[in-house]
């Protein structure tokens, strides 16, 4: 199949968690649970190749290795119609009703709700390197450390505090902002209704962050987690041993945090089974929190295995038969840029051989 090198950049999106820093990361399946009343845990075919998760209130984001863009859930305000061209793409964030995207060339496509204009990027379009989706606001963090955003901002939440610059991650709440600074110490501006602004101390160490609806999760150099913000349903009370963590992820109501041993850790609300990890609870690459639900990213076995479950057989031949018959993304096997008979017999053949 086609690849395209996609960097996973500094940026969280409200409910949702990407990687840390500038890097790549090993292309797996996702992994989805908690509610699904709208499809968002229904990853679509082939569950593979995916390098990032982002998750909204009611809809799901997967960036794929070849820079595009698969979604899913609800679509009542257009969250799902990825724009065209839908390649090209590095980083992903899913906000409330809206989804932001970064290009490689550093501009930002956005679509979804847009009745606060938090589609409408603001000033020039280029020279991004992250991106974060919050209630009905957006953010964009520009290469020299500075901070743009637009949308709702009745509450203050686009009005970033000086200096402007130095900043090295973004995080959007419902309804509060967050970002990190070159010192390792966290900003916050915004509502603070619920101590959403009120960083604990001592405010350095830190070297990601996430903002969940009325909360916010901080995650120090020495693999703890700080947890701050609306603490109903037990949010922000991180489970000991609060150590030996790589990733969080802040969401509606719950909140994860991923282990350095690949396993992950999830508190807060679960009624509706947002903090049951899938089994078996080993080998995540990332996470992502959304309003109601939860996504994570593992290792595929083999590339036919286009379900995820480890396993070849007929329903992933059946899914692939699915994909190639509608010309749908995945289908062009041998990534020759065309989908044709070609593509079938290649497939059919990883299909034979199954995973090793």
């Amino acid at each position: 199949m086609t690849r395209l090198k996609v960097w996973i950049l500094v940026g969280l999106a409200v409910c949702s968690c990407a990687a840390v820093g500038v890097r790549a990361q090993t292309p797996g399946s996702v992994t989805a649970w908690g509610r699904s009343t709208y499809g968002e845990l229904d990853v679509p075919a082939p569950n593979s190749g995916f390098v990032a998760v982002s998750a909204g209130s009611l809809h799901s984001l997967g960036l794929r290795e070849d820079g595009s863009i698969t979604a899913w859930g609800l679509n009542t305000h257009g969250e799902l119609d990825v724009p065209a061209p839908n390649g090209g793409f590095v980083a992903i964030a899913a906000g409330l009703y809206h989804s932001l995207a970064l290009r490689a060339d550093g501009s930002i496509a956005a679509w979804g709700n847009n009745l606060s204009g938090q589609c409408n990027v603001p000033g020039l379009n280029s020279g991004f390197v992250a991106i974060a989706a919050g209630g009905y606001h957006s953010m964009g963090l520009k290469a020299d450390g500075s901070i743009v955003a637009w949308g709702y901002n009745t509450d203050g939440e686009c009005n970033v505090p000086a200096p402007n610059s130095g900043f090295l991650a973004i995080g959007a709440g419902g309804f509060h902002s967050i970002g990190l600074r070159a010192d390792h110490s966290v900003a916050a501006w915004g509502a603070n209704f619920y101590g959403q602004l009120d960083l604990p101390q001592p405010n350095g160490g830190f070297e990601s962050i996430s903002a969940g609806f009325y909360h916010s999760l901080g995650l120090r150099t020495d693999g703890s987690i700080a947890a701050w913000g609306l603490n109903s349903y037990g949010r922000c009370n991180v489970p000991e041993p609060n150590s030996g963590f790589t990733a969080v992820a802040a969401g509606g109501s719950h909140s994860l945090g991923l282990r350095n041993d690949g396993s992950i850790t999830a508190w807060g609300d679960n009624f509706y089974g947002q903090c049951d990890v899938s089994a078996p609870n080993t080998g995540y690459l990332s996470v992502a929190a959304g309003g109601y639900h939860s996504l994570a990213i593992r290792p595929v076995a083999c590339a036919a295995d286009l379900n995820g479950d480890g396993v070849v057989n007929t329903l992933d031949f059946l899914a692939y038969l699915n994909t190639w018959s509608g010309g749908e993304q995945g289908a062009d096997w041998n990534g020759d840029g065309q989908i044709n008979t070609l593509d079938f017999l290649a497939y059919l053949n990883d299909w034979s051989a199954g995973c090793p």
